[in-house]
């Protein structure tokens, strides 16, 4: 049955955050503050592994310009923020401000680290031609102990990022036949590099070196994957 890796994968995402929300409630700030700034640094090598993936970097810097002037003009960081803080109003009544922009910095960060990358369209697009959900399984795995750690320093908002992980993958496994044939290697390349370059960011705000509206740059994965499938 198709499907079964992305359930798996949702599942794990959200059991993860549990464990997190337990883990940073039983840990002293100062340990939070030195464990987040580990994980930060990690993302960065993570994001840097992923962006040299790249075989043409003026396709990652024209994808990131043009992606970032779309967000900017539709201002996709302010509607997720606002989408945060109306989901802290139904779910969590009372919060205020800075508890909304947190919810929505661990959903955006944490979708985007589990989204972007080849586990997730290889094996989404294995799980739909082949239904072997293997590598959605180990993929599971990794995403679980990823949200212990990302909830424990970025909040509840990373179990939400489950419902994208689901939306994602599981619209790959369906169009799976038809995305065989545009997902090639190279394409799948530059978006990763794409998205690489944004993990780093994630990272980089984490250490609180630089404040980068992330969101505001999420079109630049779309445009790269479009870039890719015409120039190579």
């Amino acid at each position: 049955m198709s499907g079964l890796g992305t359930i798996a994968n949702a599942v794990a995402i959200i059991c993860g955050a549990l464990a997190g929300i337990v883990l940073r409630r039983g840990l002293p700030e100062k340990w939070q503050q030195t464990i987040m700034q580990g994980v930060a640094l990690c993302i960065v090598v993570i994001g840097l592994q992923m962006a040299f993936k790249t075989a043409n970097i003026v396709i990652v810097v024209v994808s990131l310009v043009i992606g970032s002037i779309i967000g900017e003009y539709f201002d996709i960081e302010g509607n997720l923020q606002k989408f945060g803080s109306w989901i802290a109003s139904k779910v969590y009544h009372g919060k205020d401000g800075s508890f909304a922009a947190q919810l929505a910095r661990g959903f955006i960060s944490s979708t985007l680290i589990f989204c972007i990358g080849a586990m997730a369209v290889v094996g989404a697009l294995q799980d739909g031609l082949k239904q072997d959900p293997t590598i959605l399984y180990a993929k599971a795995t990794l995403d679980g102990i990823i949200s212990v750690i990302l909830t424990a320093n970025l909040g509840i908002g990373v179990a939400f990022s489950a419902v994208s992980v689901f939306i994602y993958q599981g619209c790959l496994t369906l169009l799976a036949a038809f995305l065989q044939t545009v997902m090639t290697e190279a394409v799948l390349n530059e978006i990763t590099a794409c998205g690489g370059v944004l993990i780093t960011a994630i990272g980089i705000n984490m250490l609180k070196i630089l404040e980068i509206r992330i969101s505001n740059q999420l079109p630049a994965i779309f445009i790269a994957c479009l870039l890719a499938y015409i120039f190579i």
